[in-house]
């Protein structure tokens, strides 16, 4: 095993199992990245877990983008969330947020007494999840794929999206936990590099690593005790693997008056001035890191005739 990068702290990595046709990325996230993002917002124990994975998921694809801009995990639906969204901006920003019902999140709760709810049953049967793809150049149109959330976990949505999308043979695990500290996660992913004149048939060592990482336990990938590297030589050792350098996560929300102005500005006047406070402001909290905006409403309308 081969370090490259810092794997403590909240960061994102790639790696290579050394002469194998796979390629892979690890995530490991806390006190700098997700546990002020699920703090924050204070939802309960078990949302505040599928969130986590979100953002981690996130993290684990968006630090292979090559291109400036951002990537959200996005899932809806009509059960008791009715929209999350994780999202990584290349910078290394993560923010996340969900919106649900109470009420209906509470009946869930007594349905499964306290047990882990499945996907169908968070986002019902409307359920879709989707990777959304946004550069930072204005004449690059968003990309967006999308997968009926019908699999128990986010991990297993996400595998299919990869192998309907993309069309490339993924496996994904993610892990959220609460410790004393604060909340922990880790994500890791292995995809099949298809074969070639050179690489011949990758059949065989690409299920090779699948049963190696079948391995993989939600208490190793959260473990921040556990070195990522240590993680992979348990993992691959009889295959080998090398940990490129990282990309440092962190909190960090891409929320901007500028960029809250020009959203305004492509709203009706009409329903702009029905939402104007007394003091002649538009009063405005980030959804995602709570930041408040107080924006004058002649900066975002016109004239009143």
């Amino acid at each position: 095993m081969t370090q490259k990068a810092h794997d403590t702290g909240d960061f994102a990595a790639s790696f290579q199992i050394e002469g194998r046709p796979v390629r892979g990325r690890a995530v490991r996230m806390g006190a700098g990245s997700v546990s002020p993002i699920l703090a924050r917002h204070d939802y309960p124990p078990h949302l505040a877990q599928i969130l986590g994975e979100a953002v981690t998921l996130a993290a684990l694809v968006g630090t292979s983008l090559k291109f400036e801009g951002r990537i959200l995990v996005q899932a809806e639906g009509d059960g008791p969330i009715s929209l999350m969204v994780g999202e990584y901006a290349s910078h290394g920003g993560v923010r996340g947020y969900a919106r649900y019902d109470k009420d209906a999140w509470a009946n869930l709760e007594r349905v499964n007494k306290g047990g882990a709810p499945h996907m169908p049953q968070l986002f019902g049967r409307s359920g879709r999840l989707g990777l959304i793809l946004i550069q930072d150049n204005p004449d690059v149109q968003p990309y967006q794929g999308i997968v009926p959330l019908t699999k128990a976990t986010l991990s297993q949505c996400a595998e299919d999206y990869f192998a309907m999308s993309e069309q490339v043979p993924s496996r994904i695990r993610l892990a959220v936990e609460k410790t004393e500290s604060g909340w922990v996660s880790g994500g890791m992913m292995v995809q099949r590099i298809a074969g070639d004149d050179t690489r011949g048939d990758t059949d065989e060592p690409w299920h090779e690593a699948e049963a190696l990482f079948a391995t993989l336990t939600p208490q190793e990938l959260a473990d921040r005790a556990l070195p990522m590297t240590e993680l992979l030589y348990r993992l691959f050792n009889e295959q080998g693997a090398v940990l490129e350098t990282g990309t440092a996560v962190k909190d960090k929300c891409t929320c901007n008056e500028e960029r809250l102005v020009a959203t305004l500005r492509q709203m009706p006047d009409e329903s702009l001035r029905e939402l104007v406070e007394p003091d002649g402001n538009l009063s405005i909290d980030c959804q995602f890191c709570a930041r408040h905006y107080s924006v004058g409403i002649g900066e975002v309308t016109g004239p009143v005739n």
